[in-house]
């Protein structure tokens, strides 16, 4: 029986994916598309045929790994607004995303700094979105007494932001002042589980109760 072959959605996945490994381990500059072909295993023109530019799969891959909070975590906050584990819900499945796949935050990391214009430019289309969203339940957490008056919505959250994505881009080599059990390179329940408490315990009153 011959072997099936992949469809165009499984390569274009496999391409991105090998996009994201490479542009996080190498940087864009020193990855070649004929370094992506020969992770994906197939032939350059095969890639080009998905992907005519390296500029444009850098976009792709981008855009992607951004389009997560566009698509995820707006729901996440709609499902979550009536009852108090929203917060731990929003900031979990951002760390799941995140520790899941390294390579996304590292990924971010290098085009912030090789790229910045272009990476604001990218979050403010896709990012922006739902931080307005978290602001708002940041300040109505703040009305009811729950939250610190002092915390400052779009700072907090930006710095949370930053917090996860470099926590976790940066935690091969830092992860080392505090060693944990980490399948296949993953960042490690221990430290997941303090990223989370620095975040809610940087917001929440001692004793408040969430809504």
């Amino acid at each position: 029986m011959p072997a099936t072959r992949p469809s165009a959605a499984d390569v274009s996945d496999r391409i991105l994916h090998a996009a994201t490994r490479l542009f996080a381990a190498r940087g864009f500059e020193g990855t070649s598309l004929q370094d992506v072909a020969d992770e994906v295993g197939i032939r350059k023109p095969s890639l080009v045929y998905h992907v005519s530019t390296k500029d444009a799969l850098r976009l792709r891959v981008l855009e992607g790994v951004l389009a997560h909070w566009n698509e995820v975590l707006p729901e996440l906050l709609k499902a979550a607004a009536t009852g108090k584990d929203q917060f731990d819900a929003v900031v979990s499945e951002t760390l799941r995303f995140f520790a899941a796949d390294p390579d996304r935050a590292r990924l971010l990391v290098r085009e912030a700094l090789d790229r910045p214009e272009e990476m604001a430019r990218l979050i403010r289309s896709h990012v922006t979105p739902w931080v307005a969203i978290v602001c708002d339940y940041i300040r109505k957490g703040q009305e009811k007494g729950r939250i610190y008056a002092h915390v400052d919505p779009e700072a907090y959250v930006a710095q949370v932001i930053n917090l996860v994505i470099s926590g976790v881009a940066t935690f091969h080599c830092i992860g080392v002042v505090a060693p944990a059990p980490s399948p296949e390179g993953r960042m490690p329940q221990r430290h997941l589980a303090e990223l989370l408490r620095v975040a809610k315990t940087s917001l929440f009153l001692p004793g408040a109760e969430e809504e």
